[in-house]
């Protein structure tokens, strides 16, 4: 059973393929995917700042870091285009009450961070509902 904020197994098997990192893939091979993801997802679903990240998922500076890198490759659009598609979108329904906002969110800074938040927004939007419609 996944813990909350985390994928289940059946989760995981849409989008494992779509991940860099693989043992087949160009560069370092990544330690393990899904623990990352579920970091992700975990700081995202709980609205918690990065460096509140439980230890269980990494430090979160690297987490972070690699947040970031996957975001500027167009990995989490492959993600969300890959279930998208899906013929079963019945994870597609998006609730505004999903999103939520630090107070700094408010004064934050321009440039490439306006890239990641917008790829952190998404990811924020479309895993809600799938996470809801694949636990069911």
């Amino acid at each position: 059973m996944a813990k909350r904020y985390e994928l289940s197994n059946g989760q995981w098997r849409l989008i494992a393929d779509l991940l860099p990192g693989k043992a087949g893939d160009p560069g370092r091979s990544g330690v393990d995917n899904r623990l990352f993801v579920n970091g992700v997802m975990w700081v995202l679903r709980s609205g918690a700042h990065w460096h509140d990240l439980p230890a269980r998922y990494g430090k979160w500076k690297s987490v972070h870091k690699r947040f970031t890198r996957w975001a500027r490759a167009g990995v989490w659009e492959r993600v969300f285009e890959t279930l998208t598609a899906d013929p079963d979108n019945d994870y597609l329904m998006l609730d505004s009450s999903l999103v939520r906002a630090h107070q700094q969110a408010a004064t934050g800074k321009g440039g490439t961070r306006t890239v990641v938040s917008k790829i952190f927004r998404t990811f924020l939007q479309a895993t809600a509902p799938v996470v809801d419609a694949c636990s069911a």
